[in-house]
C-alpha cells in the first residue's frame, strides 16, 4: 500500500487484490451495506457474494492512491487495473468506520 490506511480499510483491499472473498467480508460489520453500481448489499453474505461475482467477472488490482479523513469516514482514491473495458480507472471508495470494521462501502467514479 501506497497510502496509510485504517486496518479494516487495508484489509478490505489486501484481501480484495488476493481474491480472498471471506477475508474481505470479513473486514466488514455484520449489517454492513456496500453500493456498487447501483445496487445495495446488506450484509456480511450479501457483501462476500457480491465481491465473488465482481471477482467472478473480472481479474483486477487495486491500488489506493490517496486517501482523507473525516471523523467516521474514509474517502480512498484507488487506481484499480483489470481485464475491463476502460482499464486503468480511478474509483472512489467511501467507508464508513465503526468498532466492528467497516459499516459501509460505496463505490464511484
Amino acid at each position: 500500500m501506497t497510502v496509510s490506511l485504517p486496518a479494516p480499510i487495508e484489509a478490505y483491499f489486501v484481501a480484495s487484490n488476493a481474491r480472498a472473498v471471506q477475508d474481505v467480508a470479513a473486514a466488514f460489520a455484520a449489517d454492513a451495506e456496500v453500493r456498487d453500481e447501483g445496487k445495495i448489499h446488506r450484509g456480511r453474505e450479501a457483501i462476500a457474494a457480491w465481491k465473488r461475482a465482481a471477482l467472478g467477472k473480472y481479474q483486477m488490482q487495486m491500488e489506493p492512491l490517496t486517501i482523507e479523513r473525516a471523523a467516521q469516514t474514509a474517502i480512498v482514491t484507488a487506481r484499480v487495473a483489470g481485464d475491463f473495458p476502460g482499464s486503468p480507472v480511478r474509483l472512489t471508495y467511501r467507508f464508513g468506520l465503526g468498532e466492528d470494521g467497516i459499516t459501509s462501502l460505496e463505490i464511484g467514479a
